[in-house]
């Protein structure tokens, strides 16, 4: 290991769980495990380097990745790309005392450095924050492609087995009224004159760099396309949608929409995404995109907001509308309908195991855990 690498202390990986203080996302995890278990063995004595570990799937997927040693005997090595130490320590616990996993100091804004082997790569970081996408769309465009660039030609020193690049549904745009189901081939429209477009076209733009670097220098890159994605570990002070709507209900107070609501989109569940992407990443076409979704979610956002109100008839909430004069100062994306079809990640062997409702459910019940430690 470099000068960049925090030293792990050697502690037996049986003694530490993955998510001691979150019972929810811990049963998650173990179900992968065991649910999995083939799967994980694909990266048995394997070291797996994983960029934005800190986010909301590329800490469960590092988490993932230890369980499936813990329970399975895999003896992965993780090495987990981090900014911020204080962050990461908050992030993984003891799980930095555990000699699987490492924590690699950098910023994918400067070449990644590390000395030692690298089989898999996950890049996962990203700007994720529709409100930073129109502040800082400058900012949003050059981490996408400079980061970019910085891990493939990584993987590309390392001559890596497999590179995975988490991509967006939003690199679809806006579909046409009548497009249906969205397949990978499909493109939808997407106005280059607008800053919340940042997000959108640095995704697009990623997206074919990854698919160039694989035909110009043989990388094997995958793309995972995610839809909107949430469950057990999402913070409760976290901003998108699904956990405000969660907060409302574990506050009691009304979900306020600030559109109509119109918008229809399908959803996947933490634990099922952070499968998907362990697929992709070990059994993908190389240079291929993978929609990953659970196409049984399919939902306008104010049907959702009345189904998080039935499911917890307790909050005694209900939906109500207040429209500000300049909606686009939110970071909102226009009202459309975007249903991804997940058949070729299906194909692979991929299937879903948590529909919407439960999917709230778990995600306020860990919502609530992280609240009372606060």
């Amino acid at each position: 290991m470099d000068n960049n690498t925090v030293a792990t202390v050697a502690t037996a990986t049986e003694q530490i769980l993955e998510c001691p203080l979150d019972p929810v996302l811990q049963e998650d995890m173990e179900l992968l495990a065991s649910n999995c278990a083939d799967l994980l063995k694909k990266f048995q004595n394997k070291t797996v380097f994983v960029s934005g570990a800190t986010g909301l799937l590329g800490s469960q997927l590092v988490k993932a990745l230890l369980c499936g040693n813990r329970v399975l005997g895999t003896n992965c090595k993780v090495l987990a790309l981090v900014r911020s130490r204080q962050k990461a320590e908050r992030v993984f616990g003891k799980l930095t005392e555990r000699e699987d996993l490492a924590l690699v100091m950098g910023d994918i804004m400067s070449p990644i450095r590390f000395d030692g082997p690298v089989d898999y790569i996950v890049h996962g970081a990203s700007a994720t924050s529709s409100r930073y996408f129109v502040s800082n769309p400058v900012e949003t465009i050059l981490t996408a492609v400079n980061g970019t660039v910085h891990m493939l030609e990584f993987a590309k020193a390392k001559q890596a087995e497999g590179f995975l690049y988490l991509s967006s549904l939003e690199v679809y745009g806006t579909p046409e009224a009548d497009a249906g189901k969205i397949a990978e081939s499909y493109s939808g429209y997407i106005d280059p004159l607008q800053v919340r477009s940042s997000y959108s076209e640095g995704k697009r733009m990623v997206e074919c760099l990854c698919a160039s670097y694989a035909s110009e220098y043989k990388v094997p890159v995958k793309i995972a396309r995610l839809s909107q994605t949430f469950g057990a570990g999402v913070e409760y002070e976290d901003g998108r949608v699904f956990a405000e709507f969660a907060r409302c209900a574990l506050e009691k107070k009304n979900i306020v929409l600030h559109t109509k609501g119109q918008t229809v989109r399908s959803y996947c569940y933490t634990k099922d995404a952070v499968a998907a992407m362990l697929l992709i990443l070990a059994s993908g076409e190389s240079g291929a995109a993978y929609n990953v979704t659970n196409m049984d979610t399919k939902i306008s956002i104010a049907d959702m907001a009345q189904l998080v109100c039935d499911t917890f008839p307790q909050a005694g909430i209900q939906v109500t509308f207040d429209m500000p004069d300049d909606v686009a100062s939110f970071g909102y994306n226009p009202e459309m309908v975007i249903a991804l079809d997940s058949s070729r990640l299906m194909a692979l062997g991929w299937k879903p195991t948590v529909d919407l409702k439960e999917m709230f459910i778990r995600l306020a019940e860990s919502m609530k855990i992280c609240r009372e430690m606060k």
